[in-house]
């Protein structure tokens, strides 16, 4: 009887095992997806100043040519709305975490 208790409870901690890893696995890595997102902005070179507002990235930019947009858009961006050298990015929930990362590179 006790035998079975051991196996299961060995079962049981390699399932959390490997549910960790899957979890760990499937998380974005922000600071990674800001650096990739100043790059496909033009460099840090290229941002005169931005802001945060919810769920939106608002970022003045020297030469709005050298925005890669198409590549935004497949990092994730939900709409990019261009406005004389000003785009409005729609990033969602992950705003809050990647203006963190994006301070430290700025």
């Amino acid at each position: 009887m006790e035998s079975y208790i051991i196996e299961y409870g060995i079962i049981i901690i390699l399932l959390v095992i490997v549910a960790c890893a899957i979890v760990r696995s499937k998380r974005k890595d922000f600071k990674l997806e800001a650096n990739r997102l100043v790059e496909l902005l033009g460099g840090t070179n290229n941002i005169i100043d931005y802001e945060f507002n919810h769920s939106r990235f608002v970022v003045n930019l020297k030469d709005v040519n050298k925005a890669n947009k198409e590549g935004i858009q497949k990092l994730g961006a939900k709409g990019i709305v261009e406005i004389d050298n000003q785009l409005k990015i729609v990033l969602g929930d992950d705003a809050k975490q990647i203006k963190k990362y994006i301070k430290e590179l700025k």
